[in-house]
């Protein structure tokens, strides 16, 4: 990595609890590309200062976890479609002060959709309905799943995912089983509350064909943990990271490294 100098060019995320897993992934390939570029995690206090200095301190990039993926949509100047289309954003873009706000969620979750196989005729229950809610049930919609479950205690927003979508909506996960377990809480999020919890019972789990979850801190969730030991495939949240960070890297430097060089930036991520 250069020297820190005035013409780097800096690109940030913002979440409730950052990781490092971000800042190795780009700052591996930002190095391996010999691009005067530097990436850096924060946890703001003030969402809207946050991204008032994103415009006042030009800085190019900022990616956005859980919880502003939709509080920051007021704070930019365009939604591009990927980001309208389900009105949740995690990424911006900075062009001389103008902010435009993309989701590469979405395109993570479709194509690890695709790679394992999914069966849109298998069914779904999927445990949130915040931003990241939204892209997971998009995704899986455009999918052609039909048979998909939002769980989630907040009615207001659980019924308006599911009603957006076509699919149900119940408040309580109760004794309910399906193919595909898709846990898009901060259950099992390292250094939260529910730290060491498991987003679904071990009944659903041993029901279950998939189990995926898409927190990525740690890399091994307790629920993909438990899907390991009981034989099932699962889909990490690690792994929705490193196909959505990657899509955030080239819409940052209109750069797409080689796949040899992203995998070795993932390498590099999950080695911490």
């Amino acid at each position: 990595m250069p020297i820190l100098n005035k013409d780097m060019t800096l690109c940030i995320s913002l979440s409730a609890r950052p990781s490092n897993n971000g800042t190795r992934f780009h700052n591996y390939l930002y190095d391996a590309l010999g691009l005067n570029w530097i990436y850096k995690a924060f946890a703001p206090t003030d969402l809207a200062q946050a991204i008032a200095g994103v415009r006042g301190l030009g800085i190019r990039g900022c990616a956005v976890s859980m919880p502003y993926k939709e509080d920051v949509i007021a704070l930019v100047d365009r939604m591009d479609p990927s980001a309208a289309a389900i009105d949740s954003v995690n990424t911006i873009v900075n062009d001389s002060g103008v902010l435009t706000a993309y989701n590469t969620d979405y395109s993570a979750i479709a194509q690890l959709i695709a790679r394992n196989g999914l069966d849109p005729a298998w069914s779904v229950l999927l445990r949130g309905s915040g931003g990241m809610a939204k892209a997971t049930a998009a995704a899986f919609r455009d999918a052609g799943f039909t048979d998909v479950t939002i769980v989630a205690r907040n009615e207001a927003a659980g019924r308006g995912l599911a009603d957006l979508y076509g699919f149900t909506w119940v408040p309580e996960l109760g004794d309910r089983t399906a193919d595909i377990l898709v846990n898009v809480t901060p259950i099992g999020m390292a250094g939260g509350p529910e730290a060491e919890a498991l987003s679904f019972p071990g009944a659903a789990v041993d029901a279950a064909r998939v189990v995926f979850d898409v927190v990525a801190l740690p890399a091994e969730t307790p629920l993909i943990k438990a899907g390991r030991a009981a034989g099932k495939t699962v889909i990490s949240g690690a792994e929705v990271m490193t196909i959505q960070a990657l899509e955030q890297f080239v819409l940052y430097t209109g750069m797409r490294p080689t796949d040899e060089q992203v995998r070795a930036a993932e390498e590099f991520m999950r080695a911490q």
